[in-house]
């Protein structure tokens, strides 16, 4: 494959992407474009796309039942439950593959959390863009954290590359993803505080320039902060909701488009897990088990 340049081409070569399971529900192409079309659609300011993120086919299952228009895979949820810790240890092919068997157990478009690309250049960026529309994704995020030792984030020239370079793939693919183009200049509490705010807006207009159609924020809970980047950016801007965040209310009122939680749900249901253990290690009862979902239940959910 040919190097990215600085209108980021690269030779019709397509790389080895993994295979995905489930290939027998794979969407087609069309189907996929529907399905991108819809996820983008979905991004309104004022009225947020709320994604309570996925980690396996079960969460998934979960949440499309429930009436998710959309599901979001996080990253280190699927890390975790893969034995990694978040931060790109695990492979694109392992992260490829949980994506693959996500879109496979839901009907809804489903955007894959695939961290900074896994890997430094262009070309890493269109290889794991290119797994994800084999996956069956209609979206993704790529952030700009893990710049190297010393450098928290990536060079804004290199990100903006990276992010041409998933456009490329979309377009040799014939198929659109939802980019969401991700910035942790508050969450790595990168430079002064003071000036976090401008550094932020100065990354997310590159990206949306360069082809992102979301610039997701995390890290940010403040809402004059929130207010101040709806309104500099001017473009569907995505927030990451912890306990302690503004209320989806507040947040459609200060014009937000999207709102994920990230590797919470998924931490949320471990730390029940961690309960029910200590329950029964140091108390020999299972109250922790009460109104939990039934077995038959959830067998005819996954079936």
């Amino acid at each position: 494959m040919e190097s990215f340049g600085r209108r980021g081409t690269v030779s019709l070569m397509r790389p080895r992407v993994p295979a995905p399971l489930h290939s027998e529900t794979r969407p087609t192409r069309n189907v996929q474009r529907e399905k991108a079309e819809a996820l983008r659609a979905l991004h309104r300011p004022g009225h947020p796309l709320v994604l309570i993120n996925a980690w396996d086919c079960a969460s998934a299952r979960i949440l499309a039942e429930a009436g998710a228009p959309a599901v979001a895979t996080t990253s280190a949820g699927i890390a975790f439950s893969c034995g990694y810790p978040d931060g790109e240890k695990i492979s694109r092919d392992l992260m490829l593959e949980a994506v693959a068997r996500i879109c496979g157990a839901v009907a809804v478009p489903v955007t894959a959390d695939v961290e900074a690309g896994y890997g430094a250049s262009p070309e890493d960026a269109y290889r794991t863009a290119a797994g994800a529309l084999e996956a069956g994704a209609a979206g993704l995020n790529l952030e700009d954290g893990g710049g190297g030792a010393g450098q928290p984030l990536v060079e804004l020239a290199l990100q903006v590359e990276k992010i041409r370079a998933v456009r490329e793939a979309e377009e040799l693919a014939g198929v659109p993803l939802v980019l969401n183009a991700r910035t942790d200049v508050f969450l790595d509490a990168v430079g002064p505080e003071g000036e976090r705010l401008d550094e932020a807006v100065r990354r997310g207009k590159a990206y949306h320039r360069a082809g992102a159609d979301c610039v997701f924020v995390p890290g940010v809970t403040d809402p004059a902060i929130i207010a101040a980047l709806v309104l500099r950016l001017d473009c569907p801007i995505n927030v990451l909701a912890s306990a302690g965040s503004p209320s989806i209310a507040e947040l459609a009122r200060l014009g937000v488009a999207r709102v994920s939680l990230g590797s919470g749900p998924m931490r949320a249901a471990l730390t029940l897990f961690e309960r029910l253990v200590k329950e029964v290690s140091e108390r020999g009862t299972y109250s922790s088990l009460e109104g939990i979902v039934s077995h038959g239940a959830m067998n005819e959910r996954m079936s």
